[in-house]
């Protein structure tokens, strides 16, 4: 399998260079990533579960899918191919808002990610890639927020932080969808 380049970046997004993933992850380096939020016509968020031999979070529940722009790679030529390769669809999709967080996973791994966030729109149920996900559900945002106050420990670090620090903006375009 070749290696994975993410792209590294400053606060204000600008690109300073590249660096293998797992070494990006390693020594916590900020990088450039995406995480996608398809919303149906009920308003509901679409959630998948992480494979259970993910080098980090496996099991926890995290938004629909989410990644890391290749060199060259727009964000949403990203997220459409990231949405394919792990959930097995499409959906027109719209960049949000982006976020800088850090937070220590796993193994030994530190995601220092400026985030765009990217949403979608579809009824349409995934076809999961199984060396990716174990499972999917659709989600209220109402189950959403009680999960995060009463079971935030099966949720993702980072999906942790974008729903506390952006909520609002989420349940905006869950309300939008419908």
């Amino acid at each position: 399998m070749p290696s994975e380049y993410v792209v590294l970046v400053d606060e204000q997004d600008q690109a300073i260079g590249q660096l293998e993933k797992m070494e990006a992850h390693r020594l916590g380096l900020l990088h450039r990533a995406f995480s996608v939020l398809i919303f149906n016509s009920k308003g509901e968020l679409l959630l998948q579960q992480r494979a259970a031999h993910k080098y980090h979070s496996p099991l926890l529940w995290t938004n629909t899918c989410c990644s890391h722009q290749r060199p060259g790679e727009t964000t949403l030529m990203a997220a459409e191919r990231r949405l394919q390769e792990e959930m097995g669809m499409s959906a027109p999709l719209q960049t949000a808002f982006k976020f800088l967080y850090k937070a220590d996973l796993d193994q030994g791994l530190t995601e220092h990610e400026l985030d765009h966030v990217v949403f979608g729109f579809t009824n349409q149920d995934p076809q999961i890639n199984s060396e990716e996900v174990r499972a999917f559900q659709w989600v209220s945002i109402d189950q959403l927020s009680h999960t995060l106050q009463n079971n935030r420990q099966t949720l993702t670090v980072w999906f942790q932080i974008l729903l506390e620090q952006h909520l609002d903006k989420i349940t905006k375009a869950a309300n939008e969808s419908m």
